[in-house]
């Protein structure tokens, strides 16, 4: 997937950047076609795994960014790098400037040694277009061709406390998520919110549960007993794809009391997961994050995985 939002902010910040994507992979390698990391002077973010691999790649793209253009790099890694994965990896270095950006698309194509735009991916750019069938990342014929990213799961994190933000900064680098991040005031946040994190402060955050999709993932963390209460009677009425709240066994018997006496059903009540994380890893708030997070790539996986079976 081609993150465009990820690039166009890198760009903003740094000027200058080395996009570095796998194109192809033959036998054992680090990370699959399609991944990529952004190169700029100083730094970088993203991976695309093995050592050496990433070490070398890096600094091609670095060396890179003077000139510009695009480079392909056919690298075989054990005989050039010593790894022993035993395969071969195709690395595309493109770099990129406020100027060259791409266009936003449904699947973004370019071509690595300037040849005109061959048959073959004007036809995968018509089905994109015509019939919603993206295609998988690849190399066709001198071009590269890359769906463009897009979050296919929304999450709400109710509450910028302690567990809050180890959770926001757990899982906002994770592909495929659109956060929303809600708490009752904006001086509640840190003042560092990931890229791609929509921060929304509200005096009485209830009122925000009629904007979320039906669909959404939610985790209820905030400061107050009250306001989690509130917020679960809310999202119970309002539907929801699934919902956590941060809580001990005691505090989830009262709620299911408490949401009992306001009407819900036992089934529907159960729907809702309470404690949220893994208790073998602890409560420390990064201990925490790193359950849900967890959860939430089995559960993602879980539905790909019936997605492909109902395709």
């Amino acid at each position: 997937m081609f993150d465009l939002d990820a690039l166009t902010q890198a760009v903003a910040v740094h000027g200058r950047v080395s996009r570095v994507v796998v194109a192809e992979v033959a036998g054992s390698a680090p990370r699959e076609v399609g991944t990529a990391m952004l190169v700029w002077k100083g730094g970088q973010s993203g991976t695309i795994g093995g050592g050496a691999l990433e070490w070398e790649a890096a600094a091609f793209a670095r060396a890179m960014l003077a000139a510009g253009g695009a480079r392909l790099d056919r690298i075989p890694l054990g005989p050039a790098l010593g790894q022993c994965c035993g395969g071969a990896v195709t690395l595309v270095t493109e770099v990129y400037d406020a100027n060259n950006l791409p266009e936003p698309s449904d699947v973004i194509g370019r071509a690595v040694d300037g040849r005109p735009m061959p048959l073959a991916v004007k036809r995968l750019r018509a089905a994109a277009r015509g019939q919603g069938v993206l295609p998988a990342p690849a190399l066709v014929q001198g071009w590269m061709v890359e769906p463009l990213a897009r979050p296919d799961r929304d999450l709400w994190v109710w509450g910028a406390g302690h567990v809050g933000r180890a959770l926001v900064a757990v899982l906002a680098p994770l592909p495929g998520l659109a956060i929303t991040w809600v708490d009752v005031a904006a001086d509640r946040f840190p003042r560092d919110v990931p890229p791609g994190v929509t921060m929304l402060p509200a005096a009485d955050p209830g009122l925000l549960v009629a904007h979320a999709p039906p669909e959404a993932e939610h985790l209820v963390l905030t400061f107050s007993h009250a306001l989690d209460l509130d917020l679960c009677h809310r999202l119970l009425g309002h539907g929801f794809g699934s919902l956590g709240l941060i809580g001990s066994a005691t505090k989830w018997a009262r709620f299911r009391s408490r949401l009992a006496a306001l009407g819900h059903a036992p089934q529907q009540i159960a729907r809702i997961d309470c404690p949220i994380g893994d208790p073998l890893l602890g409560k420390h708030p990064q201990a925490i994050a790193i359950g849900v997070a967890a959860a939430l790539l089995r559960q993602g996986a879980g539905l790909a995985a019936r997605r492909e079976g109902t395709g």
